[in-house]
């Protein structure tokens, strides 16, 4: 099949394109591996910012909409030591500037915004292939091929569309995240629900810490962060949830027990997030006709809280490009590149990441983080 504006991946930042080219009238097809809106949980919380993800929904028209999914209250922050003594507590007074909603919520406004048929699942890019003029065809899983003038990398760290631009590929940080839930928490976990408060809730040394979060519903989402070689957690079952539990909660060993309760009493699987990164020198690549990326397929980074409020961005300047030169792609993408290398240059190199988060000087570096100082 041939389709002028190929998406691959439906994730926030491809949907946010589909949107705001549909917003345009101008149609696109987003290609996903997944099976269905279902098929994986979606993450947690996002807070999305005044600055960049809030104007990229405003620019798809479905601001009131995402106004509707907010959580109140979760914009607080509670910072303990491991003894479960409050270091800082930040409530959440509603003037905070980067409200809080969970992706897979936001994902689905977004998927519900698009013309039926725009996203087709069980699609799984297996191979993709320049034809000339700007041409490319995409090759699936399924058997099905598709020709295209435009493709958009949209399909994260991994992305198969990357090389067809640029020859990295994503790092180990040294860093990686164990992440499990506990369910209505105030009535099953009283304790855990209480230490964590309305919001986020974190407890860092160097090297290590614990991060949950209150979602909806009352449920505490939870992410240990560990500083440990790959083949440190290679040697974790994480099939066996009560062994990869018991072996993760000894790096906790001496901390309060309503903060390793987070761990030890999580009613999920545990699952294991590596953490990667895309280098440095990979902060923009050559003009090459009929193709560009967007989000993690463009700028991988370590979790910064600036990940997905990009992606949103990048969709929606994307699509405003591609409207504003009708007949001429190369000039829109152009420009948006050229604005995107730079912004999201400066985004990653602003935020904290894990080495400032889990570092030496932890916690002490956040705490006058986020006091300001």
């Amino acid at each position: 099949m041939t389709t002028p504006v190929t998406i691959i991946g439906a994730g926030l930042g491809g949907l946010t394109l589909a949107r705001v080219l549909y917003v345009h009238g101008i149609p696109s097809t987003v290609y996903e591996a997944e099976s269905s809106p279902s098929a994986r949980t979606q993450g947690g919380l996002l807070d999305i910012r005044d600055y960049n993800g809030q104007p990229a929904l405003e620019t798809a028209g479905l601001t009131e909409e995402f106004r509707k999914l907010i959580l109140e209250g979760r914009q607080a922050i509670r910072l303990l030591d491991r003894n479960g003594n409050l270091l800082r507590d930040m409530p959440d007074d509603g003037t905070g500037a980067e409200p809080e909603v969970q992706r897979g919520e936001l994902r689905q406004m977004l998927l519900d915004s698009l013309p039926a048929g725009t996203v087709r699942w069980s699609h799984k890019v297996t191979g993709v292939r320049g034809l000339g003029d700007g041409r490319h065809e995409v090759a699936f899983a399924n058997g099905i091929t598709a020709t295209t003038s435009l493709l958009i990398g949209a399909d994260g760290a991994w992305s198969r569309v990357r090389p067809l631009l640029s020859g990295a590929t994503p790092e180990y940080t040294g860093f990686s995240f164990i992440e499990t839930y506990l369910f209505d928490a105030d009535t099953r976990h009283p304790a855990s629900a209480e230490t964590v408060g309305g919001g986020a809730m974190m407890v860092l040394e160097p090297g290590k810490g614990i991060l949950a979060h209150r979602e909806r519903g009352g449920n505490l989402h939870t992410w240990v962060m560990l500083a440990r070689p790959q083949d440190w957690f290679a040697g974790i079952d994480f099939t066996d949830s009560a062994a990869a539990t018991a072996q993760i909660v000894q790096e906790f060993s001496g901390w309060a027990p309503q903060l390793t309760a987070l761990v030890t009493g999580g009613e999920t699987t545990p699952v294991l997030r590596t953490i990667y990164t895309l280098p440095v020198e990979h902060n923009r690549w050559d003009r090459i006709p009929g193709v560009t990326l967007l989000g993690d397929a463009a700028h991988l980074a370590a979790p910064n809280g600036e990940g997905a409020n990009l992606a949103l961005y990048d969709g929606a300047e994307l699509g405003k490009a591609i409207a504003a030169h009708p007949g001429d792609i190369e000039t829109a993408l152009t420009e948006y590149e050229q604005a995107m290398f730079v912004r999201s240059a400066a985004a990653n190199a602003d935020a904290d990441d894990l080495h400032d988060m889990l570092g030496e000087d932890t916690p002490h570096h956040l705490i006058n983080a986020v006091a300001g100082g």
